[in-house]
C-alpha cells in the first residue's frame, strides 16, 4: 500500500491560488501537481472561506468578545451560590435539619 503524501501548506497555498486564478483547468494543475482535482477544488474552496481573516485587525483580540459573556457567567453563579447557601441556611433554621446534605 502506497503511504499518503503530504503536503505543505505553502504547496496547498500555491496550487489553491492557481486553481482561483483559472488560467490552467483543475485537470491540467492536477497534471502539473500530482494532486487529485477533486483536492485541488478542496483547497480553492478553503482558501476562498479563510481569506477574509487575512483582513482582520492584528489588535483586534478575538477572547475580548466573550469576555463581558464570561462575566455575565460568573456573575450568575455568585448569584446562584449566595442564593443557595441562604436557603440552606434557611432549612436549618426552619426545619432543623442540620449536618443533613442534599
Amino acid at each position: 500500500m502506497a503511504k499518503r503524501k503530504r503536503h505543505t501548506p505553502e504547496f496547498k497555498a500555491k496550487v489553491a491560488l492557481e486553481a482561483i486564478r483559472e488560467e490552467m483547468t483543475l485537470a491540467e494543475l492536477s497534471k502539473k501537481y500530482g494532486v487529485h482535482p477533486n483536492q485541488i477544488s478542496t483547497w480553492k474552496r478553503a482558501a476562498i472561506e479563510n481569506m477574509a481573516t487575512a483582513f482582520t485587525r492584528r489588535g483586534a483580540d478575538p477572547g475580548k468578545e466573550n469576555e463581558a459573556e464570561i462575566e455575565k457567567l460568573h456573575s450568575k453563579i455568585g448569584q446562584l451560590v449566595v442564593e443557595r447557601d441562604f436557603l440552606a441556611n434557611a432549612s436549618v433554621q426552619l426545619l432543623g435539619t442540620r449536618g443533613k446534605k442534599w
